[in-house]
């Protein structure tokens, strides 16, 4: 077998790359079906309709030698319905034609297609640029497999990196309330009350730069830490079954700045043993966690300024924390507790509707009365299960 041959044949019959040729002329598919048949696998269409269902067989081609002069539907159009097929979009097109002018080359080429060959044909060329083109598309295919793998990989990875950082806060959340009365189905509940409100107030103009870009699945990812900061608090007023003190209750009411405290402090410390580089990252890498400090130190402000610990007013308090602070509401009245029975739907939509505009943001009270019989499916289907009467404690 001489060099040339070498090249092109290939050793094993399945792995042959499949070349479709059209052309109106027996003869000129005769010869171009001798020249590449020993090389490829040849598929041959005597116009541009049959061309087109040829495109379509099984294997799709992998490269095709267009006439241009057909009658009927010429090479120009057949190029144009392949290109509008998502199959037959990247197969790539070499035209062959007795035209010479320009003009005619620069209309193939702006249609797409990948060169021009002239007849009468010379075999080395044919067999040269046919090579050419097939290893390029070789080269195309293969490294868009290899993106698509990437692109696999990465989402794997970064799906894997998201369930390590939920579980991390459910762990951290579970951990805060392990250490108080309130089961982890408080965890929940709280975390998919933000979620309804977050997600009917995204539309809002006013909320929608807190909650665009992905933030919002932040807010909702970082709702459990809202009371991490009780593990800072003392076990004799975070247990306590009944009623605080005024004293105690002032106490209590330090867990918002000790759960901030302590991300703010996570992030210092891990800025500080990070490598050259990471700190340029830190601003995308920890939004998360800059706005679990922000629902942490801000679900207890009151919209008429009158809350803690800061006394933070109006727009001055973060949305996610405005957010925050009507779930854990909500779900404190509809909870039972030691010293309170569970209270109602009614009842519970009364106060919080009382307290639209002084404790709570208006625009959150109507949120929450427009997905109001969502919070109530929640509320019964994750509801708290009846504790034993020797365990009864009261939450604090």
């Amino acid at each position: 077998m001489n060099p040339t041959a070498a090249q092109h044949r290939s050793s094993d019959e399945t792995t042959r790359q499949t070349v479709l040729i059209v052309d109106d002329t027996p003869q000129n598919l005769t010869i171009l079906g001798e020249l590449l048949q020993p090389y490829y696998r040849v598929r041959a269409a005597n116009s541009g309709e049959r061309a087109l269902r040829a495109a379509g067989l099984e294997p799709p081609p992998d490269l095709i030698l267009l006439d241009v002069m057909m009658p009927g539907m010429d090479g120009y159009a057949v190029l144009e319905r392949l290109r509008e097929q998502p199959r037959t979009a990247h197969v790539p097109v070499i035209f062959v034609t007795a035209m010479d002018g320009v003009e005619n080359e620069e209309k193939g080429l702006e249609l797409g297609a990948v060169d021009y060959i002239t007849k009468p044909i010379n075999p080395a060329i044919v067999l040269a640029r046919v090579r050419t083109h097939l290893e390029l598309k070789h080269a195309r295919d293969r490294l868009a497999l290899e993106n698509e793998w990437l692109e696999r990989e990465v989402a794997r990875r970064m799906s894997e990196n998201l369930l390590i950082q939920d579980l991390s806060v459910r762990a951290l959340a579970c951990l805060s309330e392990a250490r108080d009365n309130e089961t982890g189905l408080h965890i929940v509940r709280t975390q998919r009350y933000v979620e309804l409100l977050a997600e009917h107030l995204l539309p809002n103009e006013d909320f929608r730069p807190a909650l665009d870009n992905g933030r919002l699945k932040m807010v909702v990812k970082a709702a459990p830490l809202h009371d991490v900061g009780k593990v800072g608090v003392p076990d004799s007023i975070l247990l306590k079954p009944g009623r605080l003190t005024p004293e105690e209750f002032a106490i209590m009411k330090t867990h918002p700045v000790i759960g901030a405290d302590a991300i703010t402090k996570a992030m210092e410390q891990s800025l500080a043993g990070a490598g050259e580089g990471v700190a340029e990252q830190a601003v995308g890498a920890f939004r998360f966690l800059e706005i679990a400090r922000e629902i942490s130190l801000g679900h207890h402000e009151k919209w008429d300024g009158s809350g803690y610990p800061a006394g933070l007013a109006g727009d001055a308090i973060p949305v996610s924390a405005r957010l925050m602070a009507l779930a854990d509401v909500f779900d404190a009245l509809m909870t039972r507790r030691v010293y309170k029975p569970a209270f109602t739907l009614e009842e519970t939509t009364r106060i919080i509707c009382d307290g639209r505009g002084s404790h709570f943001d208006p625009a959150v009270v109507d949120a929450f009365m427009v997905r109001r019989d969502e919070f109530a499916e929640i509320a019964a289907r994750l509801a708290d299960p009846d504790p034993e009467p020797e365990a009864d404690q009261a939450a604090a």
